[in-house]
This record gives C-alpha cells, structure tokens and sequence, in this order.
C-alpha cells in the first residue's frame, strides 16, 4: 500500500468518527443488551386452533369430535397478568346423518397468568412461557343462551429475538351451564378442546448497551513500503483521538475521553463549571467557596496540557457601563491569577471581560441579575509545546 493511499485511509478515518461526533453519536454504537422488564399496557393477539370433545352426555351420545376457533385480545395489567375480551365458536358434527352440529358461540373475558416474556436470553427454561388462564363467557347454543366458563392452560415459545411471534400447545375445559326450562336437558355440557395457540404481540424492549469502536489495522505485507495503518489514540484509552475530547489523558467513553471530574464537564469548545465562581459583593475577591470548583479547572487543564483557555468574565447589568466593564475585566483577571498561582502556564491563559453583554438570564429580576454574575471558561484548543505546564 503506498503512503497515498494510507493517507487517504486516516482521513476517512477521522471524517467518519468526526461526523459521527458532530451528530451527537460518541462514536460507538448501541448494541442491544437484555431485555427490559414488560411494561403494562402492551398489547397481544391470540389466535387458537383446536380439536373439541364432549366429555358429558348426552353431547357425548350424540356428537363427534368436532372443531373450535377462539380469537383473544389482551392488554398487559403487569408482567405476569394480561386481561382482554375473547370470542370463540365451537362446532360439533353429529353421529347420526342429516342432523344438525352442535354449535356454541362464545362471548366474554379472559384473564391469564404468565411467565413473564422478559426472560434473558440465557434463559435456562429455553425461553418458554407456561400460562393459565381463566374465561367468564356468555354462550348462544342453537336458541338457547346461557353462561359458561373456560379454564386453559399451555406453552409458548418465542420465535425470533424481538419474541414478537409465539407458539405453543394449550389444552381448555369448557364448562357450559343448563338452566331449568321446560322442554330442554338441564344437564351441564362439558368440553375437552385441545390445539396450538398462535400469538403476535409487542416487540420487547432492550436495555441500550454502549460498544466502543473497533479499531482495525491494517497490515500491508509487501517488500516495499510495509505501514500498518490505524486511528490514532496517543493516550490508549481505546477512544480516536478524532473523538477524544481529552486526548492526553485517559477516562471512558461515558465522558468523552475525560475524567469524571466532579465541578467540571469537559466539551469541546469550553469547560462548563456545575456551580457558579462566588466574588465578594461589588469586587473582584473570590470568595473560598469556589476554591475547590477552581481547583478541578486546574487539575483538568494539567491532565489536558494541550488546552489554551480564555477566561471570560460577565457582570449584571445594574451600575455603569463602564464600571461594569472594570469589574468583569477584574474578576476574569483574577480567576486567571489563581490558576497561574497553582501550576498553570500564564501562556496558557487569556482573560476577557464582557460587562452585561451576553446576559444567561433577565436582568428584571435579583435571580437573574445573579446569574449574570459569573466567570466562563472557553478552550481554544492551540497545541502547546512539549513540557509546557
């Protein structure tokens, strides 16, 4: 490979990781982790199938084993309960020819209880989820209405890694209550239906897992102009330094390449303080309190010796003009001699002062007016030397 081409190779590189950056994306993808607990309100259809059997005379004496088809819907009440209406229809043939089936539609609710379709993909049940559950019905047998209560149990089995398809055996007793009336068998039927349940559903949600960037070379093995080519990283944390905010020093990819420093988040065009540079009222005294928030913005511009920092100093916008000006030059002035006082390079550091320009609040108000009072810090990013401080 000629040094053309593996020129041409790093920069693809960097554009790539580059643009992943510029579109909020830490260089590194999400990979799908384990599945999240089920949440209520997710919803199912069932469809089932089955071979039906009267159990109880006199449908035993005058029916044969017949079909049956239920369609259920269902919504998640917890992990482990779904409630939902169900409809079905039951068809009997019977023994003797030129009668008429047996027939029964089916009207009503089923609750069912389940294993949890969050299991993890080790599962040691191979994924299955057994249930049972439990029907209140209304029932229309020929021109007869009358209630009725249908007990299943079963098996499904996820198909795929989203588990949004399942199937299973189930087998259902179906009880069917006669009434007192004149004419008619006062006898309960009962039914023994057996057959597989087919079930779409909601596709299960997985826990967001954050993998680095793999990092290839390349090795060209030729007897001329041998070069193995890869990202640069100079600080081996495994993040490019195309996307490494602090590229000296080593911290994960949760920070950007930075350290998890406490007061200070390190971007790309600044340090952003979590609390604000306290002063004495009027002055450009700072206050004790913001000794330990300074002394992280000394300590990450040791860790990062390529950082070149302008502080710049804001004031609210009552007094004069030209006062408030002094005392924001003051006070930018003296957060710089406190970082030059504790190990920073004076070439390190600018300071600016803003006066009431740029205001992150209204100044109508007292809280706003105070948080107009503060010290920002902004990087410029000019590569120093070897050795500096």
């Amino acid at each position: 490979m000629t040094r053309r081409s593996s020129s041409l190779y790093r920069s693809v590189c960097t554009s790539v990781l580059a643009l992943g950056l510029a579109h909020g994306v830490n260089v590194a993808h999400a990979a799908e982790g384990d599945p999240k607990p089920t949440e209520a309100g997710d919803f199912s259809l069932r469809i089932e199938p089955g071979i039906s059997v009267p159990l109880t005379d006199p449908q035993a004496q005058r029916f044969m084993v017949g079909g049956s088809q239920t369609v259920k819907a269902a919504w998640n009440l917890s992990r482990f309960l779904d409630l939902g209406p169900s409809v079905g229809f039951l068809a009997l043939p019977t023994a003797a020819t030129g009668d008429n089936p047996g027939t029964a539609w089916l009207f009503g609710a089923s609750l069912r209880l389940k294993r949890p379709l969050d299991y993890a993909d080790n599962d040691t049940l191979f994924g299955l989820s057994p249930w049972i559950d439990v029907d209140a019905l209304y029932a229309r047998t020929g021109s007869l209405d009358r209630p009725a209560f249908d007990v299943g149990a079963g098996v499904s089995l996820a198909l795929g890694k989203d588990r949004i398809f399942r199937i299973g055996p189930f087998v259902r007793f179906l009880h069917l209550f006669s009434l007192d009336r004149p004419g008619f068998d006062n006898r309960s039927a009962e039914i023994l239906t057996v057959g597989l349940s087919l079930e779409v559903g909601s596709r299960i949600q997985r826990e967001a897992v954050v993998v680095a960037p793999e990092i290839r070379t390349i090795n060209t093995n030729t007897n001329t102009n041998t070069e193995v080519i890869s990202c640069p990283d100079r600080d081996n944390d495994t993040i490019p330094d195309t996307i490494d905010v602090c590229p000296d020093v080593v911290g994960p990819l949760e920070t950007s390449g930075c350290p998890p420093y406490k007061a200070v988040v390190v971007k790309r065009d600044k340090l952003e303080l979590k609390q604000k540079i306290q002063f004495e009222w009027n002055q450009a005294v700072l206050q004790p309190s913001s000794y330990p928030a300074l002394d992280e913005i000394v300590q990450a511009l040791k860790d990062n010796k390529s950082f070149r920092v302008q502080v710049g100093g804001y004031a609210s916008s009552e007094g004069d003009d030209d006062r408030n000006q002094d005392l924001s030059e003051k006070r930018a002035e003296a957060v710089l001699d406190y970082l030059a006082n504790h190990g920073i390079a004076r070439s390190r550091l600018t300071s600016k002062g803003f006066s009431s320009s740029n205001p992150r609040q209204t100044n109508v108000t007292e809280s706003g007016r105070e948080a107009n009072r503060r010290v920002e810090f902004i990087l410029t990013f000019i590569i120093l030397p070897d050795g500096t401080k």
